[in-house]
């Protein structure tokens, strides 16, 4: 019998859409403005195109689901601070790609203040914008900075009557994306059930493994039960490696077969209402592990345990990352990797042969979300409201110089933690992640 699907949680609302484009709006100049375009559809092969997934950017500050929409601002406006263009209401089109929401219902819907089709939005734009000096967009965009160019054109054109062109582009990307870093009780509530979805696909992946079977069998059950959860699928790359696969960090092949053992690694999350979910974890194909492979897994897991309880107000992702660094160089030179002093070998970076990534990502909108690691040169501090992954590994390449027992193996173990007032909460702990709970899972497999 299929399992019951998880309660959802409440949708984000037109208000706080508002709210946020608000906030944003503030740390603005009042002769400025901000052009925001909407994702596009992508062509697949020949007239199909891929699945369409909307800007982080703009879905954060309209929810608006549909492409080839524009998001301007124009603070301190009397008619309205926010007006979308949107696709045009075309029955014909619409009886062969679905039902388009239209400007009348976009503002309804989505708490903007004006609407229009995209029919107006020339005509219409290059008003709106007469008069501000400075535009805002992403200026890593092509088609944001080309709109920002035409319409600085045309209103320099008409400046013989009195039309007043933008003097300046400027980057939204920094402002926004400091915003986005830290999540409301609507976006952690988000990310809590994008979290439980794919610890749930992990589970059911554990339940799944056998000697034998293929990588993307269990690929298979992984977005078998993000898509029956109701997420969108999964919020990026699936990763399943078995054997020495798993030492490739983005392998993505998923296409061996699992042999009995070896360990198996899966990387993969859930994308809930736009919003990432992000879990590794990695056990025996057969369901036991062997002494060998306990003993690097106890020293990946214990790296990652303390990092997890390290997570708290005030602390740097560059001081959880360094207590990483010890704990796995220790554990290398205990495991006869590595030898000589603990000091001697971080300070050498021989580590680096068997962990080649840093500890932590900020996770949100997008797996690696957006907000700068440093303030002012220095690592920043966490604040509540943060969401990052805390994520050690150790590869042990198949080499002659690496024991017998060792070689090819792959383990990485990563969790979504979020900041609190008072420390941490761990959102996927919903999957077993210590050997006797992952032996106890697969027992009967």
């Amino acid at each position: 019998m299929a399992p019951e699907p998880l309660a959802r949680p409440c949708a984000i609302g037109p208000d706080e859409y508002r709210a946020r484009r608000e906030a944003l709006m503030r740390g603005l100049p009042a002769a400025s403005a901000v052009l925001l375009p909407a994702a596009a559809l992508v062509t697949r092969s020949n007239d199909s195109e891929y699945p369409f997934r909307q800007n982080s950017d703009f879905h954060y500050l309209t929810g608006f689901p549909e492409p080839d929409a524009l998001l301007v601002l124009l603070p301190g406006r009397a008619e309205g601070e926010s007006v979308l263009f949107c696709l045009d209401k075309d029955p014909a089109q619409e009886a062969w790609t679905g039902i388009r929401i239209g400007a009348e219902a976009a503002t309804q819907r989505f708490g903007v203040d004006q609407a229009f089709a995209n029919a107006e939005r020339e005509e219409r734009l290059e008003a709106l914008l007469d008069g501000r000096e400075t535009l805002y967009l992403p200026l890593d965009d092509p088609e944001a900075v080309a709109l920002a160019e035409d319409v600085r054109r045309a209103l320099k054109a008409r400046a013989r009557r009195g039309a007043v062109a933008p003097r300046a582009l400027e980057d939204i990307s920094v402002r926004l994306h400091e915003q986005r870093l830290i999540k409301s009780d609507a976006e952690l509530a988000l990310m809590h059930h994008a979290a439980r979805i794919s610890a749930r696909a992990h589970v059911r992946a554990m339940q799944a493994a056998r000697p034998g079977r293929h990588e993307y069998q269990l690929q298979a059950e992984l977005e078998h039960e993000f898509l029956w959860q109701g997420a969108a699928g999964p919020a990026y790359g699936t990763i399943v490696g078995g054997g020495a696969n798993a030492c490739v960090l983005h392998y993505v092949e998923n296409a061996a077969q699992l042999a009995a053992d070896t360990l198996v690694l899966i990387d993969a999350g859930a994308e809930f209402e736009g919003y990432a979910g992000d879990i590794t974890r990695t056990f025996p194909v057969s369901g036991r592990f062997s002494d060998a492979q306990r003993a690097v897994y106890a020293v990946v897991l214990a790296a990652q345990e303390r990092a997890v309880a390290a997570v708290r107000p005030g602390a740097t992702l560059v001081e959880i990352h360094q207590g990483v660094v010890r704990d796995l160089t220790r554990g290398l030179i205990e495991l006869g990797l590595l030898t000589g002093d603990l000091e001697a070998r971080i300070e050498d970076g021989s580590y680096r042969r068997f962990y080649l990534h840093s500890t932590s990502h900020w996770l949100g909108l997008d797996v690696h979300d957006v907000g700068d690691y440093r303030v002012d040169g220095e690592p920043r501090p966490l604040a509540p409201g943060m969401v990052l992954t805390v994520e050690p590994g150790l590869y042990l390449p198949a080499d002659e110089d690496i024991p017998a027992a060792l070689r090819g193996i792959g383990i990485r173990i990563e969790d979504d933690v979020a900041v609190t007032a008072s420390g941490h909460e761990v959102l996927t702990a919903d999957v077993p992640k210590r050997v006797a709970e992952i032996e106890a899972l697969m027992v009967n497999n």
